[in-house]
């Protein structure tokens, strides 16, 4: 048996190369005329939407360290708001405690003021008391001395006399 190549691709039993470089013409073709209007095409917009989403990803990047940022700020001024609420609050007690005491020192020495102005004028007052019952001796003495010069007395007058008296000095207190 003889093997035609030819015949046998017309038989269809064999291998057609005409069929063959048809078939690998028109698939090369076919790869050229995908590579231009299809893979070119689909490639810009692959590239264009890997290029969205790293934009996208940097932007959230971005947008993350940022609200770390502003957080980290946040808390800062929250630490320093606590530290001055406290300093204020420390200054205000220190504050209540001068006043307090200033209040304290100022009533003591109202008092002692009080208490020393208070004395001197008890002891005017007793002074005073003190002159006029001198003065109240001085003219029951007068008194008595006159009485005695008018008459002459005697023991008993006498005693009676100074009895007298003192009632009198009581009579006058």
């Amino acid at each position: 048996m003889s093997f035609d190549y030819l015949a046998l691709g017309a038989g269809g039993s064999g291998f057609n190369t005409l069929d063959i470089f048809a078939t690998l013409f028109f698939f090369i073709v076919l790869m050229v005329l995908l590579k231009k209007f299809a893979w070119g095409p689909l490639m810009g917009i692959m590239n264009e939407r890997e290029q969205l989403v790293a934009s996208e990803i940097e932007a959230a990047e971005n947008s993350r360290l940022e609200s770390q940022k502003l957080l980290d700020e946040q808390r800062e001024l929250l630490k320093q708001a606590r530290t001055e609420a406290l300093a204020i609050v420390e200054n205000a007690k220190k504050q209540g405690d001068v006043s307090r005491e200033e209040i304290m020192t100022t009533a003591r020495e109202e008092a002692t003021r009080l208490k020393e102005s208070a004395i001197r004028e008890i002891e005017t007052e007793k002074a005073r008391a003190i002159a006029a019952v001198r003065e109240e001796v001085v003219s029951l003495s007068v008194l008595a001395a006159s009485k005695v010069l008018e008459k002459e007395v005697t023991e008993e007058d006498n005693r009676a006399l100074i009895e007298a008296t003192i009632a009198k000095a009581g009579e006058a207190k």
